[in-house]
């Protein structure tokens, strides 16, 4: 399945998604420090793994009684893999000491909420974004995901899990006031039966 010109678009850092695809399937082998200690490669590194492992488990179904996943739902994973990883804004952490100034990259507290999703199986996250002044502290911000999951789990216990897990993870490694988490569930995948099996 080709991923077109999406394995082509280049991080900040000047690696490409290409090149992280690459490394990934090498088992990252032989070590690339760059790509080791850039927190946008690890980020992307991570995106790319769940696609891997999503493919793989969808692989293991009865793939001839299935109908194929539609290319572009992959090439949006993908472009929201390269669009989220970037540092984008800071986001101000508290220090008893005024000399001393603490943040947290966008980018990252974007990983922090797609490894919630991670955790909770048949749950793949798409798009994340934080809306609001997250650059100023107490400011109200919405927290809003997109996310696939399998065909046949309930909707409800899953979206309130991810949305429980995310107030969570937030709370213990931000200083974001979060008033919402709004959650959409876009797409389903893995075993979909045909209209007349239905």
């Amino acid at each position: 399945m080709a991923v077109t010109d999406m394995t082509h678009r280049t991080l900040d850092c000047g690696k490409t998604i290409e090149d992280l695809s690459d490394y990934l399937a090498a088992d990252r082998f032989p070590r690339d420090p760059h790509i080791e200690t850039c927190p946008e490669c690890l980020n992307a590194l991570q995106g790319l793994a769940r696609v891997s492992q999503l493919s793989r488990d969808l692989l293991a179904q009865d793939i001839a009684e299935q109908p194929p996943i539609p290319e572009s739902w992959f090439q949006g994973i993908m472009s929201n893999i390269q669009t989220e990883v970037r540092a984008g804004r800071a986001l101000p952490l508290h220090h008893p000491d005024p000399r001393v100034t603490l943040s947290v990259t966008e980018g990252a507290v974007r990983a922090l909420i797609r490894s919630v999703g991670d955790d909770i199986p048949d749950v793949v996250v798409g798009r994340c974004r934080l809306e609001g002044d997250v650059e100023r502290p107490g400011a109200p911000i919405v927290v809003t995901i997109t996310a696939s999951i399998a065909f046949g789990r309930p909707i409800l216990p899953v979206t309130t899990a991810l949305r429980t897990g995310i107030l969570e993870a937030l709370a213990r490694h931000t200083e974001l006031h979060v008033e919402a988490v709004d959650i959409s569930i876009d797409d389903l995948h893995g075993d979909i039966p045909e209209e007349g099996q239905r």
